[in-house]
């Protein structure tokens, strides 16, 4: 929970101003009950109108201060959690973006999104009730008690019977709670996991009429949260009836006892109607309290998975500011790299990578599915750091510069195309915030897109669907890479960035790329060996190992694999 520190040192003026009015509140509350005692056995036996009008003046003035001071503690604690829970909910997204991949890893997305909402509102929620109630229910018992005490000890017997039972249930409860309460949160982030997988493949369910599976499937995860659920909220539905009934026990009790000593003169009718006021008083506190630990238990497994996140340690630091090299910029050397994602089984994804990128050299990447392309490029703008080995860029260790400033050189068109919410224009100006309608429009036209989003009826201006649903998968694929273009960048990583675009329009991109990319180091990843036949160089990978490197025809004579891809996507059989 260390990281609530920051809050508590940020609000905790405003906390201390609403406590202090809620105590003013509970003061006022606890007063009540004795003054009416003396109204009744003074004012009433004695049939003293002016006293009970004096009195019945006092509770009003009480009563009155009590709500103004009700209402600024409303007023304040409302603040106080809303400011809480935006600030946590934005650090911990901010968090949340701060991560590299291999930390992000360590979560299922579904749970980062339940602990940025639900989890921060039960933690929300819990502060909210601290300054209503939580306080006030512990100055109202104690206070209770007291003035209990000093009204009548004989009564005040049964609350040192009943107090002790009830905090017994209170302990109980929150032992009792906490873990089934953590499990209701998972049980939540399965059905929030269901849920958004059927979101991103609703066209595949769709193409493949799967609802049924899909919906046994969300059945199985709600039901599951249902069960979680009513078996925390059936063991917490126990304890305040048991906390209830030992109250209202008390309650009888000091009624027989009261009666008891009316009848013989050693108690005062208006003493049983005060105690009666206060033991109700305790009894309310009590249920608070007993509600608050509940909304603690939870708030509580909610802290506890915020904290897994906050403690997340940044694995992709920097020895030093490291300056670039001016004279070989977009240079790129690997050397010996080798390289397993985390708690992966098997062998390394890389194996031993050595290759040198000039500036100004176009790369073409090819190998079968797995063969380790995507994971080769994926390291250069250091999405994960390597197990082993070097990577260089513009000839320094990329583990010596600031990510940031490594990834201002780099421009990527990832083999998933996502587009954002947003127009067309701001879409493509994800590259570069200020540029110009001419750079977008350039950046299009090299990237083939022009034409068709002109077409549009508003141009540049159109609104993009989530996750760019309006437009065919060639379109977004022509999309984000005119984002990447834009940004004009040194080195540019296209991983298989022309698959969903037909041969003559890939052609045009390529044209216009080698006009675009003079001066500038281009990465292409591709499956269709068309794709790459003219680059500079080609580097060829199977298993993870770099297995040949050099220009097409000198790839057909010397690498068995670059052979095999060749004549299978030609048609021919290899000789």
């Amino acid at each position: 929970m260390e990281f609530l520190g920051k809050y508590v040192r940020q609000y905790w003026k405003s906390f201390s101003i609403a406590v202090l009015f809620l105590t003013f509140e509970a003061i006022c509350d606890l007063l009540q009950p004795t003054i009416m005692s003396k109204i009744i056995d003074i004012g009433v036996v004695q049939k003293d109108i002016h006293y009970v009008l004096k009195m019945g003046g006092l509770m009003l003035l009480i009563t009155f201060f009590g709500a103004i001071s009700a209402s600024t503690r409303s007023v304040v604690a409302s603040t106080v959690s809303q400011k809480f829970g935006t600030g946590l909910r934005s650090d911990l997204f901010k968090k949340i973006q701060s991560l590299s991949f291999k930390n992000i890893d360590k979560f299922d997305r579904a749970s980062l999104i339940t602990r940025l909402t639900n989890d921060v509102t039960q933690v929300q929620v819990f502060v909210n009730g601290l300054m209503r109630i939580f306080v006030k229910s512990p100055l109202l018992a104690i206070g209770g008690l007291i003035m209990a005490t000093r009204l009548n000890l004989q009564l005040a017997v049964v609350l040192a019977v009943v107090v002790p039972i009830v905090a017994g249930l209170i302990v109980f409860n929150m032992r009792l709670g906490f873990p089934l309460f953590a499990k209701v949160q998972k049980a939540l982030d399965r059905v929030n996991g269901v849920m958004r997988e059927y979101l991103s493949g609703v066209r595949v369910v769709k193409a493949f009429n799967r609802f049924d599976v899909e919906v046994d499937k969300f059945k199985a995860a709600n039901d599951q949260l249902k069960n979680q659920a009513m078996t925390a909220n059936r063991l917490m539905s126990i304890f305040s009836p048991s906390i209830m009934l030992t109250v209202n026990l008390g309650i009888v009790v000091v009624l027989w006892i009261g009666g008891l000593g009316v009848n013989s003169g050693h108690i005062q009718v208006g003493h049983i109607i005060a105690f009666i006021n206060y033991m109700t008083q305790i009894l309310f506190s009590l249920m608070m309290i007993s509600m608050v630990f509940n909304m603690f238990v939870r708030a509580r497994a909610s802290a506890g998975r915020i904290g897994e996140v906050f403690k997340q340690t940044e694995t992709i630091t920097w020895k030093n500011e490291a300056l670039f090299s001016p004279t070989e910029k977009g240079r790129i050397d690997f050397e010996n790299v080798r390289f397993s994602y985390e708690g992966a089984a098997g062998e390394p994804v890389l194996k031993n990578a050595n290759l040198t990128c000039l500036p100004g050299e176009t790369i073409g990447i090819i190998g079968s599915t797995g063969s380790g392309k995507s994971t080769l490029v994926g390291l250069i703008p250091r999405f994960y750091d390597v197990t082993s080995g070097t990577i260089k860029v513009d000839g320094e260790d990329i583990r010596n510069i600031n990510p940031k400033k490594l990834r201002e050189k780099i421009a990527i068109v990832p083999q998933k195309n996502i587009l954002f919410s947003g127009s067309v224009k701001e879409n493509i100006c994800w590259g570069k915030d200020d540029a110009t309608d001419a750079e977008v429009e350039m950046a299009a036209s090299i990237a083939g897109a022009h034409d068709f989003i002109a077409a549009s009826p508003e141009g540049y201006h159109t609104a993009i669907g989530q996750g760019g649903v309006n437009f065919s998968g060639g379109q977004k694929q022509r999309i984000s890479i005119a984002r990447a273009l834009v940004k004009n960048p040194e080195i540019l990583i296209l991983d298989d960035s022309t698959s969903a675009v037909d041969v003559t329009t890939e052609a045009k991109i390529k044209e216009g790329l080698k006009k675009y990319a003079k001066g500038l180091t281009c990465l292409l990843i591709a499956q269709r060996i068309t794709s790459i036949i003219d680059a500079d160089k080609i580097v060829v990978m199977d298993q993870g190992e770099i297995v040949g490197i050099g220009r097409h025809d000198e790839l057909m004579q010397e690498c068995r694999v670059y052979q095999e891809i060749f004549h299978s996507q030609m048609g021919k059989e290899v000789l």
